[in-house]
């Protein structure tokens, strides 16, 4: 018998459920979902690689809402910490995304040559979908609460959207040359420096992201930038689709 049976029971009834059913029609893209699902919370070599990586991208949202709440009545700038954290937690699939390439199993990934699939779109749209759903959703969610007990005041909340739409554009990057398929590389290929460099790749990315928004709010044209930037992330997002639909299997050799 399985040992934890009502965990594959909560997983599997999941999947099985709205929004994620509408979601993951394809089986290989749901396979991968509950893989990589499973990897997040059962796994101890991810568990240990992924949350303390992603843990020093939390540290600058959190001081951000703590400040934005508990200084609500000196600050000129209401919003202003959210809009901070709601760019920096968009990042936070993406990097995850990258993090779940890696395991100590990677050797068991050659089935999924073997299997009679096109390309790794499949297989990357599940782990991304895992991704946004366990590590970026939650923060998000999270952090929102936090503010609105501190503060009292959910008016502000509508500054985490950009980051909100952004996320699962960003969450596509990785993605990009099927380079996303998940647990197919060796732990020791997950070096320290790269990721260092690219986590300061994606602050910087977030910092203009923020900045973007709080000219939005001192010129007035917040919401015209919440339309110019729902518009724009639905055709990047196709086109990064697109893109990774058309990915092949990378040579062996």
């Amino acid at each position: 018998p399985a040992e934890r049976p009502g965990r594959r029971r909560l997983l599997h009834g999941l999947v099985q459920a709205p929004p994620l059913r509408w979601w993951l029609r394809d089986p290989v893209t749901r396979a991968s979902f509950l893989l990589s699902a499973a990897y997040l919370a059962r796994d101890r070599d991810v568990k240990l690689r992924v949350y303390p990586a992603i843990a020093p991208l939390l540290c600058m949202p959190l001081v951000f809402v703590l400040q934005d709440a508990t200084h609500r009545s000196s600050t000129s700038n209401p919003g202003l910490g959210l809009a901070f954290a709601g760019s920096f937690l968009a990042l936070v699939p993406a990097f995850g995304l990258s993090l779940l390439r890696y395991s100590q199993q990677w050797q068991a990934s050659d089935l999924f040559r073997a299997a009679p699939l096109a390309g790794p779109a499949p297989l990357c749209h599940g782990a991304r979908l895992a991704s946004l759903l366990f590590l970026g959703l939650p923060l998000i969610v999270c952090l929102g609460g936090l503010f609105g007990v501190l503060q009292g005041d959910l008016s502000h909340l509508v500054f985490l959207l950009p980051g909100a739409i952004a996320l699962p554009v960003l969450a596509l990057i990785p993605c990009l040359g099927g380079n996303a398929v998940p647990f197919s590389l060796p732990g020791e290929e997950a070096k320290a420096a790269s990721r260092g460099l690219s986590m300061f790749g994606m602050m910087m990315a977030a910092m203009a992201l923020s900045g973007l928004v709080l000219a939005a709010r001192a010129y007035g044209w917040f919401w015209w930038l919440i339309m110019a930037e729902s518009m724009a992330a639905l055709a990047i997002r196709a086109w990064l689709r697109a893109r990774v639909a058309t990915a092949r299997w990378s040579s062996m050799e």
